[in-house]
């Protein structure tokens, strides 16, 4: 099998809905309210986008990516937006173009949940049985170990069937019960709440758990309290594998040959209202507003950062270091985002796409980086190698390279 580990968390190591259009009289106050489009950086870049965009093009030259679409931005001011290369032969990347923002969304979801638990709907150490009876081991996991991702729950993206089958069958439609029903299988790696492992499971059923406290379908909930506050309107959930038009498309050599993979069947990477396809302006808005707890209580935004990860995942007879990452203060999972050396992110990389969102408070610095595969380009998250080389060059004394847990 040529397919090594597919995650939605690629941590090198540890790891919206349409904006409202608008009371108004005739199409030119419709198109008043409308999202701008997302585009360019105008004129030449000079300065500090310069020396960025410099970082980019070589950084898309070396790794050979068909694609390398970014936007950074300081204290809320746009800095650089650019694409580069194409997106199909002839058809030039443009920011405008959407992709697949993969667990990004889990970030989303665990910001709904924290709300939810402000407003007393629900308890973070609620056991899952309290919401969802017949999960697999409701009686012993918690909301705050499925968000935390500490819930001891095999991550069915490991497992060699299913990869077996994806291989075989990248446009099937996986249901949660069958992707849940996997893990499942598997005896718990610990006692939950007592070390750290990755899993999908965890937000599958998160989604699920968020429908039953709410009342109301997690595409909605996702809509109504993160797209629409923030004005990602280029931000939705794909009931299909479709994509909004215009679309950036993907290519992996994960089956063995160099193949077009933008339209494979992401239904199982995460809970369905949760599918997410975005663009770059939004993923860097999504970075700013995520990465300062904006929408978020003090005390929720500090649980978010910090869940009580810090300190786990480490390895143990029945754990291996390869699944029981560490987690320490410079580098750990947090509340469904990840927390590098003061930068907050996720890191979604799946079927030939990859990306990035990572904000840094001390520095008030955004990036969002998006970037797609050539015949040459290396395995891993290349949008992550693109935004540390960014890091690198505009915060050097807070690097977002690190030893990550995924």
């Amino acid at each position: 099998m040529r397919r090594t580990r597919t995650v939605l968390l690629c941590i090198a190591g540890l790891v919206a809905a349409t904006l409202p259009a608008g009371a108004g009289a005739g199409a030119g106050a419709a198109a008043a309210a409308a999202p701008q489009a997302c585009v360019r950086t105008p004129g030449p870049a000079q300065g500090q986008a310069g020396e960025v965009l410099g970082v980019a093009e070589r950084a898309k030259r070396e790794l050979g990516l068909n694609s390398l679409i970014l936007r950074v931005s300081e204290d809320g001011k746009e800095l650089v937006t650019a694409a580069l290369g194409e997106s199909v032969t002839g058809v030039p990347a443009d920011p405008a173009m959407h992709f697949r923002s993969g667990s990004v969304a889990i970030a989303y979801m665990t910001t709904v949940l924290l709300q939810l638990a402000d407003e007393g709907r629900a308890s973070l150490d609620d056991p899952l049985s309290r919401w969802l009876p017949d999960a697999p081991h409701a009686e012993e996991i918690t909301l705050r170990q499925l968000g935390s991702s500490t819930s001891g729950l095999h991550d069915y993206v490991t497992d060699p069937k299913f990869l077996a089958e994806l291989e075989a069958a990248p446009f099937r439609h996986w249901t949660p019960a069958e992707v849940i029903g996997i893990a499942a299988a598997h005896p718990l790696w610990y006692e939950p709440g007592t070390g750290f492992s990755y899993s999908h499971a965890n937000f599958q059923l998160l989604g699920a758990a968020l429908e039953k406290i709410s009342g109301v379908s997690l595409e909605r909930l996702l809509e109504e309290r993160v797209m629409e506050p923030l004005g990602l309107g280029q931000t939705a959930n794909g009931a299909t594998p479709e994509i909004p038009v215009p679309a950036l498309h993907s290519f992996t050599s994960e089956r063995g040959i160099y193949e077009e993979s933008s339209y494979w069947n992401p239904s199982w990477t995460t809970a369905p209202g949760a599918v997410l396809t975005t663009d770059i302006c939004d993923l860097e808005r999504s970075a700013r507003a995520i990465g300062t707890g904006e929408l978020l209580s003090a005390e929720a935004f500090r649980t978010q950062l910090n869940p009580g990860t810090v300190g786990l995942g480490t390895p143990t007879g029945g754990c291996p270091a390869t699944v029981c990452l560490k987690n320490t203060e410079a580098a750990h999972f947090g509340f469904g985002v990840i927390v590098v050396n003061g930068w907050i992110e996720q890191n979604p990389s799946f079927s030939g796409y990859a990306a990035i969102q990572a904000y840094l408070p001390a520095e008030k610095l955004a990036i969002a980086v998006s970037a797609t595969k050539g015949p040459k380009t290396p395995e891993g998250n290349q949008a992550e190698v693109v935004a540390e080389r960014i890091a690198a060059l505009l915060a050097p004394d807070h690097p977002l390279k690190a030893k990550r847990p995924s």
